[in-house]
Protein backbone atom coordinates (compact mmCIF):
# COMPACT_ATOMS: atom_id res chain seq x y z
CA UNK A 1 0.00 0.00 0.00
CA UNK A 2 1.34 3.17 -0.88
CA UNK A 3 1.71 5.54 2.30
CA UNK A 4 2.42 9.58 2.64
CA UNK A 5 4.97 9.49 5.80
CA UNK A 6 4.64 11.35 8.68
CA UNK A 7 7.51 13.25 6.87
CA UNK A 8 5.08 14.37 4.46
CA UNK A 9 2.01 15.05 5.96
CA UNK A 10 3.84 17.36 8.33
CA UNK A 11 5.95 19.33 5.52
CA UNK A 12 2.11 19.45 4.06
CA UNK A 13 0.44 20.95 7.48
CA UNK A 14 3.33 23.26 7.33
CA UNK A 15 3.38 24.80 4.64
CA UNK A 16 -0.42 25.71 5.12
CA UNK A 17 0.87 26.79 8.00
CA UNK A 18 2.86 29.57 6.16
CA UNK A 19 -0.11 29.64 4.05
CA UNK A 20 -2.13 31.28 5.87
CA UNK A 21 0.63 34.23 7.13
CA UNK A 22 1.61 34.74 3.71
CA UNK A 23 1.86 38.23 3.34
CA UNK A 24 3.27 39.26 6.54
CA UNK A 25 6.91 38.81 7.57
CA UNK A 26 8.86 35.91 8.07
CA UNK A 27 7.28 33.17 10.42
CA UNK A 28 9.44 32.17 13.41
CA UNK A 29 9.64 28.23 12.93
CA UNK A 30 8.85 27.80 17.46
CA UNK A 31 5.75 29.90 16.58
CA UNK A 32 5.03 26.92 13.50
CA UNK A 33 5.56 24.26 16.21
CA UNK A 34 3.43 25.73 18.24
CA UNK A 35 0.28 25.95 16.23
CA UNK A 36 0.85 22.71 14.32
CA UNK A 37 1.92 20.74 17.72
CA UNK A 38 5.12 19.17 15.86
CA UNK A 39 8.40 19.18 17.40
CA UNK A 40 10.95 22.11 16.37
CA UNK A 41 13.61 19.11 15.88
CA UNK A 42 11.55 17.44 12.82
CA UNK A 43 10.59 20.80 11.44
CA UNK A 44 13.89 21.94 10.87
CA UNK A 45 14.44 18.73 8.92
CA UNK A 46 11.44 19.48 6.67
CA UNK A 47 12.25 22.95 6.67
CA UNK A 48 15.81 22.11 5.16
CA UNK A 49 14.49 20.11 2.28
CA UNK A 50 11.71 23.00 1.35
CA UNK A 51 14.06 25.65 1.15
CA UNK A 52 16.83 23.49 -0.63
CA UNK A 53 13.49 22.82 -3.10
CA UNK A 54 13.06 26.94 -2.94
CA UNK A 55 9.47 26.69 -1.58
CA UNK A 56 10.58 28.27 1.11
CA UNK A 57 12.44 31.43 1.59
CA UNK A 58 14.65 31.38 4.72
CA UNK A 59 15.67 34.83 7.04
CA UNK A 60 18.37 34.66 9.78
CA UNK A 61 18.18 37.09 12.75
CA UNK A 62 15.88 38.74 15.35
CA UNK A 63 13.05 38.85 12.65
CA UNK A 64 13.87 35.65 11.05
CA UNK A 65 11.97 32.94 9.94
CA UNK A 66 10.44 31.06 7.01
CA UNK A 67 8.22 32.40 4.24
CA UNK A 68 6.53 31.26 0.93
CA UNK A 69 9.01 31.38 -1.98
CA UNK A 70 5.80 32.64 -4.16
CA UNK A 71 1.77 32.70 -3.43
CA UNK A 72 0.05 30.03 -2.15
CA UNK A 73 -1.85 29.27 -5.50
CA UNK A 74 1.41 28.49 -7.08
CA UNK A 75 2.70 25.86 -4.75
CA UNK A 76 0.93 22.56 -5.15
CA UNK A 77 0.63 19.62 -2.84
CA UNK A 78 2.53 17.88 -5.34
CA UNK A 79 5.34 20.04 -5.35
CA UNK A 80 5.52 19.79 -1.75
CA UNK A 81 4.64 15.82 -1.15
CA UNK A 82 7.78 14.98 -4.31
CA UNK A 83 10.62 16.94 -1.79
CA UNK A 84 9.57 14.87 1.15
CA UNK A 85 8.50 11.64 -0.42
CA UNK A 86 10.08 11.64 -3.71
CA UNK A 87 8.29 10.27 -6.77
CA UNK A 88 4.70 9.39 -5.41
CA UNK A 89 4.31 6.36 -7.75
CA UNK A 90 2.05 3.10 -6.71
CA UNK A 91 4.71 0.84 -8.56
CA UNK A 92 8.67 1.40 -8.70
CA UNK A 93 7.82 0.24 -12.63
CA UNK A 94 6.71 3.83 -12.86
CA UNK A 95 9.06 5.59 -11.80
CA UNK A 96 11.05 7.39 -14.46
CA UNK A 97 14.24 7.26 -12.26
CA UNK A 98 14.10 3.39 -11.71
CA UNK A 99 15.57 1.05 -14.46
CA UNK A 100 12.11 0.20 -16.87
CA UNK A 101 10.85 -2.75 -16.60
CA UNK A 102 11.47 -5.74 -19.38
CA UNK A 103 7.49 -6.42 -18.91
CA UNK A 104 6.49 -2.94 -19.94
CA UNK A 105 4.81 -3.80 -22.75
CA UNK A 106 3.06 -6.94 -22.44
CA UNK A 107 2.21 -6.46 -18.58
CA UNK A 108 -1.84 -6.81 -18.75
CA UNK A 109 -1.77 -4.38 -15.16
CA UNK A 110 0.84 -1.80 -16.79
CA UNK A 111 -2.37 0.52 -18.07
CA UNK A 112 -4.14 -0.12 -15.10
CA UNK A 113 -1.09 1.10 -12.54
CA UNK A 114 -0.18 3.55 -15.12
CA UNK A 115 -4.02 5.38 -15.06
CA UNK A 116 -3.87 5.38 -10.94
CA UNK A 117 -1.00 6.93 -11.25
CA UNK A 118 -1.93 9.94 -13.27
CA UNK A 119 -5.14 10.16 -11.49
CA UNK A 120 -3.37 10.29 -8.36
CA UNK A 121 -0.08 12.84 -10.07
CA UNK A 122 -3.13 15.23 -11.62
CA UNK A 123 -5.33 15.30 -8.17
CA UNK A 124 -2.23 16.48 -5.92
CA UNK A 125 -0.88 18.76 -8.49
CA UNK A 126 -4.94 20.37 -8.83
CA UNK A 127 -4.91 21.12 -5.18
CA UNK A 128 -2.72 24.29 -4.23
CA UNK A 129 -1.61 25.99 -0.90
CA UNK A 130 -4.36 28.18 -1.71
CA UNK A 131 -6.79 25.58 -1.82
CA UNK A 132 -5.55 23.90 1.34
CA UNK A 133 -5.80 26.77 3.86
CA UNK A 134 -9.54 27.50 2.53
CA UNK A 135 -10.58 24.34 2.87
CA UNK A 136 -11.93 24.93 -0.68
CA UNK A 137 -10.48 21.63 -2.25
CA UNK A 138 -13.61 19.81 -1.85
CA UNK A 139 -15.49 20.79 -4.70
CA UNK A 140 -17.57 19.35 -7.92
CA UNK A 141 -13.93 18.10 -9.39
CA UNK A 142 -13.02 16.40 -6.54
CA UNK A 143 -16.03 14.60 -5.42
CA UNK A 144 -14.47 11.76 -4.04
CA UNK A 145 -12.75 14.16 -0.98
CA UNK A 146 -16.11 14.82 0.98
Amino acid sequence: MMKVSTKGRYALRLMIDLAEHYGNDFVPLKDVSTRQGISMRYLEQIISSLVKARLVLSYRGKTGGYKLSKHPSDISAADILKVCEGPITPLSCLDKDCTPCPRASSCPSHHFWAGLQSVISDYLSAISLDNLKNSDFITSEHPHCL
